[in-house]
């Protein structure tokens, strides 16, 4: 059984453990915003792109793509693209949340990203019996202490991004913020394949236009990952010794 009190310690936790991505998520956010204006938008669109979006490498892909006058499908199909992880993210959350409610499934669909997953998917792995409005709970927290700073982020970058001077540009909290998340991840040899391949296929395809190299970079990161995974899958499936 799981009352009130044990509920909200659990928000709180998820809260307290989001907290540290502020510091990346906020310079991450007004630069979207600096940039989002640049680009032409006007206020209220900025902040819709954000509320409805809400996921910065999409917005930040779609939006460069839009920029270089891309047609406008080739722009969605390489924010879809860039948004597929949120697929592999859902289905390593399902054994977790997939039994709370459908209220709850959507709006916990609506605001994942990349850090609440990350936070929330380890302290499941860490505490595996956690009862389900815990986890719920947990998960909430991590959204209070992310998307809000998100949208408000978003909106003084679009407001005051033309009074930031150049030398104190934010974009150094985008390669901050992915290596926050990625690193702790990296557990076994499939992880480290799929990263190194990224890395390289998105050196290796940097040239090719509309930025479809990253999409490139990411298919070749998952076969690659996903073969080395079924290798050492056989591998130990014929070990002696072993069934």
């Amino acid at each position: 059984m799981t009352d009130r009190s044990s509920t909200t310690r659990a928000l709180w936790r998820g809260l307290r453990d989001g907290s540290p991505f502020v510091v990346v998520v906020l310079p991450f956010s007004v630069l979207f915003g600096v940039v989002a204006r640049d680009a032409g938008l006007d206020l209220l669109q900025v902040f819709a792109m954000s509320a409805v979006v809400i996921a910065g490498a999409a917005q930040f892909t779609a939006l460069s793509l839009m920029t270089d006058g891309a047609p406008v499908f080739v722009a969605l199909i390489a924010g879809l693209a860039v948004n597929l992880r949120m697929a592999m993210y859902s289905a390593a959350l399902v054994p977790h949340l997939g039994q709370a409610p459908l209220w709850q499934r959507l709006l916990m669909a609506y605001a994942m990203v990349d850090q609440v997953y990350a936070v929330s998917v380890r302290a499941y792995e860490r505490e595996p019996a956690m009862p389900l409005p815990e986890k719920v709970a947990y998960y909430t927290g991590n959204i209070l202490a992310i998307c809000p700073l998100w949208y408000v982020g978003t909106i003084v970058g679009a407001l005051v991004g033309r009074a930031i001077p150049s030398s104190l540009s934010p974009d150094f909290a985008v390669p901050v913020c992915f290596l926050a998340l990625l690193a702790p991840m990296l557990r076994g040899l499939p992880n480290i394949v799929a990263a190194g391949t990224s890395l390289t296929g998105a050196i290796a395809f940097s040239g090719v236009p509309w930025n479809l190299g990253l999409i490139m970079a990411a298919l070749c990161a998952m076969m690659a990952g996903a073969r080395t995974q079924r290798v050492l899958d056989r591998r130990r499936a014929e070990a002696p010794g072993r069934s």
